[in-house]
């Protein structure tokens, strides 16, 4: 180790074995060998609603290799006791070096969580680009030629990400007004997470019948790896904190686990809730550029997952409908056009049951910026099962309370609030009610041609016109759409 340098590597190797498929289960073995020689196994695993075909192990095996990505900074090689076609090795290798540069940045360099132990806290002074580069090596068994796994897609068919969030439900809902085949498509991860799906998922299953759910282990693997990790608190699950550990890029295993799913329907579209992010320079931290931690969320994503579809899945499309406006419209079109769908909105990690009923905790970070949004926009915050003490307590001290929203978002919000609470301070702020186009993070011309004149029609009822970045500024530029 070098002088004032910190070593993170906790293992010679990470291995995980040949996904096996169990009629509608699918499971690997993953080995952790620590540098002392001791190993420890997982067994992740995926179930779903319908038995999976063998032909579809390629895209399994992805799946399985996702979560992996995590830790390329902290193992010496990533062992694959399976083949992979030249496009997947290639693509996993391009995220691990994402993967890793924005974890070293944004959970070790810039913590905003008291998870790493003080003797692990890296010197500044002594950082180095190379540091946030992996560590691992990737190590298939073999590397094949491309096979595509299917050319028959339907391009009006689309799956989204569901969440129960109010990006991946107002998505939902703008596709289905448009007439298009919509499969809402649902993670249950078996931790306390899946509460914030429930509502959601079960209106969605009795009025939705593409509706499909996938029961999955993963939110304990990372758990396993965290008690594995030497630089973590032994006493992590007792930290309070709306951020992970150490993970971050969790929609890949997502998109990889459902895709098996996206072949057999032939399903064309591929939807996440990626919000709109003003990311108006390329982060960079110390000389290290970085995603703030969303790479998942970013176009850039999708380009990249866009390249390896067309080596592997011609025709599939992976794009987002909200990514051109603020959260502050999204929660406006979608508590004011789709008012019965807005009511199953939970964004909060910390639901939990009241007479039977999903209730947000009212008082995280994430509940914060709902009832500003909601607020904002003149809703009513019990449509979603928010208590009147939290309300209450909301509009008394949010001034002070810990927003994790955009500075622009939250200016913008307060001062439409203020209309109606005096004492609030807010300031003008015009860009965020309007549409956002940015060629590098919010490229209208990504949204598929036969669904993009149509959404925007929608969305321009709830906005004001039309921004582009220039000179690192949103300037207004036209009051309705040009672009076909």
């Amino acid at each position: 180790m070098e002088k004032d340098k910190i070593d993170y590597v906790c293992f010679s190797s990470i291995k995980i074995s040949e996904p096996i498929i169990s009629n509608k289960t699918v499971k690997s073995i993953i080995t952790i060998e620590h540098l002392n020689k001791k190993k420890y196994n997982f067994f992740i695993i995926n179930k779903y609603e319908n038995n999976l075909k063998n032909d579809y192990i390629s895209l399994l095996r992805m799946a399985f290799c996702m979560p992996l990505l995590n830790y390329g900074l902290f193992t010496k090689k990533f062992i694959l006791d399976f083949e992979l076609s030249k496009a997947d090795l290639n693509l996993l290798n391009d995220l691990n070096i994402v993967f890793s540069r924005d974890i070293f940045v944004n959970k070790i360099l810039r913590r905003r969580a008291n998870y790493i132990l003080p003797n692990f806290f890296p010197n500044e002074k002594f950082i180095e680009k190379k540091d946030a580069e992996p560590k691992a090596k990737i190590e298939p068994t073999k590397v094949t030629l491309d096979k595509q796994l299917t050319d028959k897609i339907i391009s009006n068919s689309c799956g989204i990400l569901s969440s129960g969030g109010k990006e991946s439900l107002l998505t939902y809902c703008i596709l289905k007004e448009l007439k298009t085949n919509v499969h809402p498509l649902y993670i249950n991860e078996s931790g306390g997470h899946w509460r914030t799906a429930i509502s959601a998922y079960n209106y969605h299953k009795k009025t939705e019948p593409n509706t499909q759910k996938i029961w999955t282990n993963v939110d304990r693997f990372y758990n396993f790896m965290l008690d594995n990790l030497k630089f973590i608190r032994k006493d992590f699950r007792k930290v309070k904190a709306d951020t992970y550990p150490i993970r971050l890029c969790i929609f890949p295993f997502y998109i990889f686990s459902f895709l098996p799913i996206s072949v057999e329907k032939r399903i064309g579209n591929l939807l996440i809730g990626s919000e709109f992010d003003d990311q108006r320079t390329v982060p960079n931290y110390l000389g290290i550029n970085h995603y703030f931690g969303i790479y998942d969320q970013h176009q850039d994503f999708d380009l990249r997952m866009e390249k390896w579809y067309n080596q592997r899945i011609p025709g599939l499309k992976q794009w987002s409908v909200a990514r051109n406006i603020s959260g502050l419209i999204v929660e406006r079109i979608l508590t004011k056009r789709y008012p019965d769908f807005a009511k199953f909105q939970r964004s909060c990690h910390s639901c939990h049951f009241e007479n039977r009923k999903i209730v947000p905790c009212g008082i995280c970070s994430k509940c914060m910026g709902v009832l500003l949004f909601l607020m904002a926009n003149g809703i009513d915050p019990k449509i979603m099962n928010f208590k009147k003490k939290d309300i209450s307590s909301f509009l008394k001290n949010v001034e002070s309370m810990p927003l994790r929203l955009d500075q622009d978002e939250k200016e913008h919000s307060l001062y439409l609030l203020s209309k109606k609470k005096k004492s609030l301070k807010g300031g003008y702020v015009e860009h965020i009610e309007k549409i956002h186009v940015n060629k590098s993070t919010c490229d209208l011309q990504y949204i598929p041609s036969q669904f993009r004149r149509k959404i925007l029609k929608i969305i321009e009822e709830y906005t004001d016109g039309y921004c582009i970045l220039k000179n690192n500024e949103w300037i207004f530029k036209y009051k309705k759409n040009l672009i076909s």
